[in-house]
């Protein structure tokens, strides 16, 4: 007789088993424990609170909480330095609020207007980002030489449009701190 042959006639004669029976059955692994439910909430749970305190350390700007692109003093610098000032960027997406509101009024002078305010105040974003992102350059090739400068001041501009409440990680510098 082969295995397999001796394998069917011991099965034979019994209920067949319940599929969630034959994969807890499988699934049991010699190094971990099985699975409860106790257990997943509890892994569940642990992975939260683990989360959560990322995000805060995140949030509090903490160098081994960062990714990559937010890490070192040079960045820690740029990202102060922004929230040190004040922009038109950040108030930009208020602004557009207001302008879709005044959009909808049926006079056209006011809808005219509206419009007209808007891309201003598009154009003088722009502008002032462009201005405001070779700024960083300079500085930061004043404060820190021989670091690069490349995408400073991009990652720089792309922060001040940012609302300050969700600037993340979250301001460390107050307005008008001398940086």
């Amino acid at each position: 007789m082969s295995d397999s042959s001796k394998k069917s006639e011991s099965t034979k004669g019994k209920a067949t088993p319940k599929q969630s029976e034959a994969v807890a059955k499988n699934k049991v692994n010699s190094i971990t424990s099985p699975v409860t439910k106790e257990g997943r909430t509890k892994d569940k749970a642990a992975a939260r609170a683990r989360r959560m305190e990322a995000r805060a350390a995140y949030m509090r700007g903490d160098q081994n909480a960062l990714p990559a692109r937010d890490k070192g003093p040079v960045k820690k610098f740029v990202r102060d330095y922004v929230d040190s000032k004040r922009s038109i960027g950040e108030y930009f997406l208020p602004l557009i609020m207001v302008v879709l509101i005044l959009t909808v009024i049926p006079s056209k002078q006011v809808q005219l207007l509206a419009i007209l305010f808007m891309y201003s105040a598009m154009i003088y974003s722009l502008i002032s980002g462009f201005v405001f992102s070779r700024k960083i350059r300079k500085i930061v090739s004043e404060k820190f030489p021989g670091e690069p400068t490349k995408g400073l001041g991009m990652y720089g501009w792309l922060r001040s449009t940012q609302m300050r409440r969700m600037r993340a990680p979250a301001p460390q510098a107050n307005r008008g701190d001398v940086i």
